[in-house]
């Protein structure tokens, strides 16, 4: 699934194209797609300026006056900026068409899901959707931080990695920046979130704030699924120094690294060098 740095690059690669432009039209050759399509994206969206695309944890939201257009690309889903007469695949359910502008052909913004696990939502205007209610602070913000982490997790049985994983923690850290997370913080995944310091907390926001931001600027981490809007993959997948690398050294100390199952996910740790 595209963690939060993907969909940070995405919203960048689509922005420059929707802000400031009107949609002209919206094109769904199919009536659902994780849930069914509401009938505002059809009959309110057309029409409406696009004025700003906000991420918030790993959705998009395309705002109007009107409302705003709420999208999570699932495991499989990209959004492309393309020309209108672009051919059509079997996989692309949803083209959002947009107005012509002063030096800027017109374009559409068309969602690819071959596994069909995004959405396409509404959000009406000062409401907040149900699915973004309950969501923590974004990492990259000053309302995360260590000390958070610690207030919150007293008392915690849970492993420390679900914890952090946790989006009423904080939003958008996902299994691979989790494990690399705590293996740069030094603290095994397995661990009670309880039992963690403040200072260990401090260290491993910093962590998250520092590798999310990281990713971000090499174009989040390509996954087998993930293209970049401009087609072209992210880098920072050959940088891990834990996820997915069971058995292989440790980069720092040489040990191997191990994997358990967490939260039934794959989880991947250094036994040297996180306690």
């Amino acid at each position: 699934m595209p963690e939060l740095p993907e969909v940070e690059t995405t919203r960048r690669g689509i922005a420059p194209y929707l802000i400031g432009r009107r949609v002209t039209g919206v094109t769904l050759r199919r009536p659902d797609l994780r849930w069914p399509i509401p009938p505002e994206i059809s009959a309110i969206l057309p029409g409406q300026r696009i004025d700003a695309v906000e991420r918030r944890a790993k959705y998009l939201l395309l705002h109007t006056e009107a409302g705003s257009a709420l999208l999570h690309l699932g495991m499989t889903g990209v959004l492309r900026v393309l020309p209108p007469d672009a051919p059509i695949g079997k996989h692309d359910h949803v083209d959002i068409a947009l107005e012509r502008t002063t030096g800027q052909a017109p374009r559409i913004l068309r969602f690819t899901d071959p596994r069909r696990f995004g959405c396409l939502l509404w959000q009406a205007p000062g409401e907040t959707h149900e699915l973004l209610a309950k969501l923590g602070p974004e990492p990259l913000t000053d309302a995360f931080d260590g000390d958070l982490m610690w207030h919150l997790s007293r008392g915690r049985t849970a492993a420390v990695k679900l914890f952090l994983m946790d989006n009423a923690v904080v939003v958008g850290v996902g299994n691979i920046y989790a494990s690399e997370a705590l293996f740069y913080a030094g603290i095994d995944p397995r661990l009670a979130a309880g039992k963690v310091s403040r200072a260990r907390y401090a260290r491993l926001a910093a962590e998250v704030k520092r590798l999310l931001a990281w990713a971000i600027e090499r174009g989040g981490t390509t996954l087998r699924d993930f293209i970049s809007p401009d087609g072209a993959p992210g880098y920072f997948f050959r940088e891990l120094m834990v996820y997915g690398r069971a058995g292989e050294p440790c980069r720092v100390c040489n040990t191997p690294i191990r994997q358990v199952t967490l939260g039934q996910r794959s989880t991947f740790w250094c036994p040297h060098c996180q306690r």
